[in-house]
């Protein structure tokens, strides 16, 4: 049967400044795990969809029971493909990944969808899937059940690591408003010291 994961999420954010963090968050602290990124295809559909295939390899430390079982040559790395599709009429990004190689250990598929409801909302919905199956004879369950486990905390980790994209984009946006001011302010300056008592004084918003 395999195991079945859900969760839902509100983040504060607008959609936009989600999307953008979303092809920024790596690397991250909190995402170590996640080795390498490649984008194999791009494409924008006559209807304005954007869609995007990338490779990710991460690390894939096994459990020390399953170290035991399994061949020491098993790769210790895990290759990730990531399919998305950026809906931007409808404000919505849906991604679906899966592993390609171990699949016969153990296969995860996540389907993540961010949907901004309003343009005029600051938050973004996150609905989170994923399926959790293994072929291995005799002990699928165990599998599963450590795949489960681990899932669960790397969901954790890819939100912390989202969250960690978006608060640089906002300390960079912070920063370049802060950078336009004070390239105003020499000029205001100037203007206002020009003036005399007979002018009259130059007003700003």
């Amino acid at each position: 049967m395999g195991k079945y994961f859900f969760s839902e999420t509100d983040i504060r954010s607008t959609w936009e400044q989600v999307l953008s963090a979303f092809w920024q968050r790596y690397p991250n602290p909190y995402s170590t795990h996640v080795l390498t990124e490649d984008v194999i295809f791009r494409e924008v559909t006559p209807d304005n969809v954007l869609l995007s295939r990338r490779l990710f390899t991460k690390t894939n430390r096994l459990p020390r029971w399953a170290e035991l079982i399994f061949p020491g040559n098993l790769s210790r790395s895990v290759y990730i493909v990531e399919d998305s599709v950026v809906d931007p009429s409808n404000r919505q990004l849906t991604t679906l990944t899966w592993n390609l190689n171990h699949s016969k250990l153990m296969t995860v598929v996540e389907r993540c969808v961010f949907h901004g409801v309003e343009e005029t909302s600051v938050w973004t919905h996150l609905t989170r899937e994923a399926w959790i199956s293994s072929g291995v004879f005799g002990l699928s369950r165990p599998i599963q059940e450590f795949g489960l486990s681990r899932f669960r905390s790397n969901q954790i980790k890819s939100m912390k690591g989202l969250e960690h994209a978006l608060s640089k984009l906002q300390k960079s946006a912070a920063q370049g408003h802060n950078a336009d001011a004070s390239k105003d302010s020499p000029k205001k300056t100037e203007n206002l010291t020009a003036s005399t008592g007979s002018q009259k004084p130059q007003q700003y918003a």
